[in-house]
């Protein structure tokens, strides 16, 4: 089992910046992929960024340059470090992890953006 407990969620206007932090518990070591989605209301989930074991990273679109995706082994922390933020960025951010077969969410933290 693995949790995923996000925090740093809040309100900024755009152009600002925010970071959001995933802490895993659990059996952290059998994580393979971890990163984190968002989600508007009535939308699916978008991909903003993961990682890889292997340390390769994707990350979407619409993110690309203004996002970093970032790991703290020692605490089992995953770091969002948002830039340049947007209207558009508006959503509930999501951590998300694969273990051992399995998918793992978190319980979503509100991040809005005003223009």
């Amino acid at each position: 089992q693995v949790q995923l407990v996000e925090s740093g969620g809040g309100s900024v206007q755009a152009g600002g910046s925010l970071r959001l932090s995933c802490a895993v518990s659990g059996r952290a070591s059998s994580i393979n992929l971890i990163g984190w989605y968002r989600q508007i209301p009535g939308e699916q989930r978008d991909l903003v960024a993961r990682i890889r074991i292997g340390g390769s990273q994707d990350y979407g679109d619409s993110v690309k340059g203004r996002f970093t995706l970032s790991r703290d082994n020692v605490k089992n922390t995953v770091y969002l470090q948002m830039n340049s933020l947007k209207a558009e960025d508006t959503a509930a951010y999501y951590c998300y992890a694969q273990a051992a077969g399995r998918s793992y969410w978190g319980q979503g933290t509100q991040v809005t953006v005003s223009s």
